[in-house]
């Protein structure tokens, strides 16, 4: 009797676990999937941009953006985890290693300057369109903006719906909202309204529609964290420029956990630990 039993409840468990998620790419656009995802899919505009220093009251195409193309290089084949190249005009290569698990997203960045050159390349947007994991805004009109109450970022050490407290709305491009990361100097940001407090942690994420999930984001080291105008979220990482035959690596996290903030909190801190000095600062 033993030996029929516990085969038949570990195959019991092991069916009931969540599924790995789903990550394809293709026209730069990263897709994440799984049935027990929330809206079934998420798309990334990935990478967006790749910027320089003192952009926040400057010309988004004439001086932000630095230009970039990017291929992929392998793809595993039960769709987990997929490996991804960025070639910047200025010749940095910036290597991505993409992997998934049932409940998160991990990203490893090497970014090295093979050229004799310094590179301007100071930070970078992964462009997280959240309208179907909310159930609100639709990714097509940019206009639409009801997934702002289910979004949120940490402000004096509590969890703050948007728009928050403080919200700003002029710079030179409206609408949107940018939390520079501590250190970060107020020039060297997003050129859309930027908030007047720095965020208590790195975290920014938002509430599923039936409020059952949490989507959330953190990278490391970050230059900002952003509300966009695509119903995105961005943790936007930083590179801070690249001397000669430098290499910098970066990290970060998608987290799709149950709507627990105290837990979510408590792990994001255990990935993060440089996180709570910085914000200390």
């Amino acid at each position: 009797m033993p030996t029929l039993f516990i085969p038949l409840l570990f195959a019991t468990l092991h069916a009931e676990d969540p599924e790995p998620l789903q990550l394809s790419w293709k026209r730069n656009i990263l897709t994440i999937s799984g049935d027990h995802l929330p809206g079934k899919e998420m798309k990334v505009l990935y990478i967006e941009a790749y910027c320089r220093p003192s952009s926040h009251a400057t010309d988004w195409g004439k001086h932000t953006v630095v230009g970039h193309s990017t291929k992929l290089v392998e793809q595993a084949d039960d769709g987990t985890s997929l490996k991804l190249s960025c070639t910047l005009k200025d010749g940095v290569v910036v290597s991505h290693m993409i992997t998934a698990s049932h409940d998160e997203v991990d990203f490893k960045i090497t970014a090295t300057n093979p050229t004799p050159k310094t590179s301007e390349a100071h930070w970078a947007q992964p462009c997280v369109r959240v309208g179907a994991f909310t159930g609100l805004g639709d990714p097509k009109n940019s206009r639409t903006y009801e997934y702002l109450k289910k979004s949120f970022v940490f402000l004096d050490g509590e969890l703050s719906l948007m728009p928050t407290k403080k919200w700003a709305t002029k710079a030179r491009y409206i609408p949107g909202q940018v939390w520079r990361a501590p250190g970060v100097k107020p020039d060297d940001v997003n050129p859309r309204p930027q908030h007047p407090d720095v965020p208590s942690n790195g975290l920014i994420g938002c509430f599923s529609a039936d409020d059952r999930m949490i989507y959330a984001t953190a990278f490391e080291p970050y230059q900002e964290l952003f509300q966009g105008v695509i119903t995105c979220l961005h943790s936007d990482f930083r590179i801070g420029g690249l001397k000669p035959g430098e290499t910098k690596e970066i990290r970060g996290k998608f987290y799709f956990v149950p709507n627990d903030v105290p837990k979510l909190l408590k792990r994001y801190h255990k990935d993060f630990p440089g996180h709570a000095a910085l914000h200390r600062r």
